[in-house]
């Protein structure tokens, strides 16, 4: 029964970190692109409109719309509808977020949690 808690308790660990990663993954994808990284600048000065931004950037909307979708699974922007038009915004807590993510990785090796990895068992 033991056995069975700690298989159980390891197993959902594993699965909270490797979702922590996915996660983190998302947010350095996101940040990898000049266009998302122009788009990022742009809604520092605070909500836009999808035709504001696509003027700005001068790309189509098919394009604009996959780097916001993007943007959106990063968390890093929010999406408001007004009628046909969407605005988006910088999330409120999108930067701390990123920086959680960077500042975890500066914490040295021997005091890091690692995945419980089991190849050579």
């Amino acid at each position: 029964m033991a056995s069975e808690t700690l298989t159980s308790s390891a197993k959902s660990a594993t699965s909270a970190a490797l979702d922590s990663l996915e996660r983190h993954a998302a947010l350095f994808h996101a940040l990898s692109d000049p266009r998302r990284l122009r788009i990022l600048d742009l809604l520092r000065s605070g909500e836009q409109c999808v035709c504001d931004l696509q003027a700005a950037l001068d790309c189509g909307q098919s394009l604009l719309s996959f780097h916001l979708k993007n943007l959106r699974d990063a968390g890093l922007v929010v999406m408001r509808r007004e009628g046909r038009w969407s605005h988006y915004r910088l999330a409120a807590d999108a930067l701390e977020h990123a920086e959680r993510a960077v500042a975890a990785y500066r914490i040295p090796a021997t005091e890091r949690r690692r995945l419980p990895v089991a190849c050579c068992n």
